[in-house]
């Protein structure tokens, strides 16, 4: 039976009653999230974001304080001063926990020769410890975090079919084996410290995407930015003109409220799942 276009008009609470219906069946359940990094540059944008939203947010980070006082959404985060590279310390926030964000990073570790310039390409100004390595700072702490989950079993505050929502924060040069002239670049022109870089962030994706427990929304921005930022500013125009013009192994910046806009909607929305590059994190913070 072919049912009239118009039927619609005179029955608008069954139209509404069905969006909301499909709007539920892609939000996720979870109400409590931990932020690894939370004090962070992405960290804890992304503290502020999910609070303003509703959700109950505990943040760790090696500090443990909140880095802007006064703040009033940050004010109402369970600040958590631990080491992440510590599976003890990991799970027991896990397991209060029914979904996760991970923003820890570092751009230069201690064996790059260039630790010291973190406290200026750092949004957030920090400096790495002794240990500061990229495999302990990405890869160790987010499997940290990924065995935690998978080792919790069950997730009694999420639906029945529902995965654990845990979002990692990576890099656009990540994926240049996938485009056209990026393993050129970085086999010939990528300095040693940055192919360690994204060692580290592949090795975490490709545990991610094996994983069964997890639903993985992994965030792949090239540079973040805002105007505070006035160590990447004037690279800005160039990344985004390179993108622009097609350059397949350059993506657009990011600006750091889009990536945490996007990262708040991969936790909320069922349906935000694997590589998220920078034309799916601005569709997605615009929800």
């Amino acid at each position: 039976m072919r049912i009239s276009p118009t039927l619609k008009f005179s029955f608008p609470f069954l139209v509404t009653s069905v969006s909301a219906l499909a709007f539920s069946s892609s939000s996720s359940s979870a109400t409590k999230v931990a932020v690894f990094g939370g004090t962070g540059y992405v960290g804890s944008a992304v503290c502020e974001r999910l609070i303003n939203r509703g959700y109950d947010v505990t943040a760790v980070s090696r500090r443990g304080v909140n880095p802007k006082p006064g703040n009033d959404a940050l004010e109402q985060v369970n600040w958590v001063s631990g080491d992440a590279t510590d599976p003890s310390v990991v799970k027991k926030i896990v397991e209060k926990s029914d979904a996760a964000v991970h923003a820890i990073g570092l751009l230069f570790d201690v064996d790059s020769g260039l630790a010291n310039f973190n406290t200026i390409v750092s949004g957030s100004g920090s400096l790495p410890g002794d240990e500061s390595t990229y495999d302990a700072i990405t890869r160790q702490t987010m499997f940290n975090v990924i065995d935690a989950i998978e080792k919790k079993g069950s997730f009694p505050s999420l639906g029945k079919k529902e995965k654990f929502p845990l979002c990692f924060v990576s890099a656009a040069e990540a994926g240049w084996p996938d485009v056209s002239g990026g393993s050129f670049v970085e086999d010939n022109l990528a300095p040693a410290w940055l192919k360690k870089y994204l060692g580290a962030k592949r090795l975490v994706e490709a545990r991610l995407n094996s994983s069964s427990k997890i639903r993985a929304a992994i965030f792949r921005p090239s540079l973040i930015w805002d105007f505070t930022k006035f160590d990447v500013l004037p690279v800005i125009p160039i990344f985004n003109l390179a993108c622009a013009v097609g350059v397949p192994f350059v993506d657009k910046t990011v600006q750091v409220g889009t990536l945490a806009d996007a990262i708040v909607q991969g936790i909320s929305d069922n349906e935000v799942e694997g590589v998220q590059r920078y034309m799916e994190m601005e569709e997605l913070a615009k929800r």
